[in-house]
């Protein structure tokens, strides 16, 4: 005999938009300490420091449900119009980025995104977001992503290194881009590799860690220069490519012909926004 009364009274308060939100529909709280706020691509993005390091966050004018993200490892000001990130951020897309340094995707890296990572799940982002791994950067995508699957639903790379052996180890015979020296010391120190054999007898590669990310269901993609010759596609997106493909993981590979390391990205990066927000965990 009381239901009448009990169920107008839930009407009233789901008018008057009293009841919680769900956690979907929350908006993310992204008011850091000490953060402040610029214009990135015509998007609001909060500046701040994490752990003692340069990071932001880019606030879509209207969030997706859930709040996916994009997550730009290094680069974030390379070719950026190209490579999908403002594309996102317009469609509803969150996008980040947290500087690690010129470090390889190094252990002690790999540690640090997953702080950032997870500081920012806490706020409410989503749990897997899609990362955006440009020319070294992928290394780094890849090197979280093998370590954290469960944290990732698409990994986009874009003429992406994904074997130190090839980039910047192609200064070691065998290899067929011209490598960097330099960066190759930076590597064995960071990695604490003792010498090159050591480097080279590493198994921790994006090509030689794709198990997991197939297992956990990781999209990939990856844009290719065909003439690429500082980080050759065949010793990297492409043996990712195949690779993948043989673990029946799902892989896409866009090839640029004629065109060499440089400009990254796609005249048109459609093709790689439909990408990932098709396959970009929504919940």
């Amino acid at each position: 005999m009381h239901r009448r009364p009990f169920l107008l009274a839930l009407l009233a308060l789901l008018a008057l938009g009293t009841l919680a939100p769900t956690t979907a529909g929350a908006a993310a709280d992204l008011d850091f300490p000490g953060a402040t706020v610029d214009q990135w691509h015509g998007h609001a993005r909060r500046r701040f420091q994490f752990e003692g390091a340069e990071a932001w966050v880019v606030i879509p004018a209207t969030p997706l449900p859930g709040n996916p993200w994009s997550w730009c490892l290094m680069f974030p000001d390379a070719f950026t119009e190209r490579c999908a990130a403002p594309a996102l951020v317009a469609r509803g897309f969150h996008h980040a980025f947290l500087d690690v340094g010129n470090t390889f995707g190094s252990p002690a890296a790999v540690a640090k995104l997953a702080r950032f990572h997870d500081e920012l799940v806490r706020r409410g982002l989503s749990p897997r977001p899609a990362l955006i791994g440009i020319s070294r950067g992928s290394l780094y995508a890849h090197r979280f992503a093998a370590d954290h699957p469960d944290k990732v639903s698409v990994i986009y790379g874009d003429a992406g290194v994904c074997d130190i052996r090839s980039w910047p180890g192609g200064v070691v015979a065998g290899r067929k881009g011209k490598g960097s020296a330099g960066d190759w010391a930076e590597v064995k120190k960071l990695y604490g590799f003792a010498d090159d054999a050591a480097a080279l007898a590493w198994t921790g590669n994006p090509v030689d860690t794709l198990a997991p990310l197939a297992q956990a269901g990781v999209a990939l993609i990856h844009v290719v220069g065909d003439a690429d010759d500082v980080v050759p596609p065949e010793e990297n997106g492409l043996v990712v490519a195949e690779r993948y493909r043989a673990l029946g993981g799902t892989v896409v590979v866009i090839h640029k012909p004629g065109i060499g390391h440089h400009p990254h990205g796609l005249d048109d990066p459609t093709p790689v926004v439909e990408f990932v927000i098709r396959h970009a965990s929504l919940e």
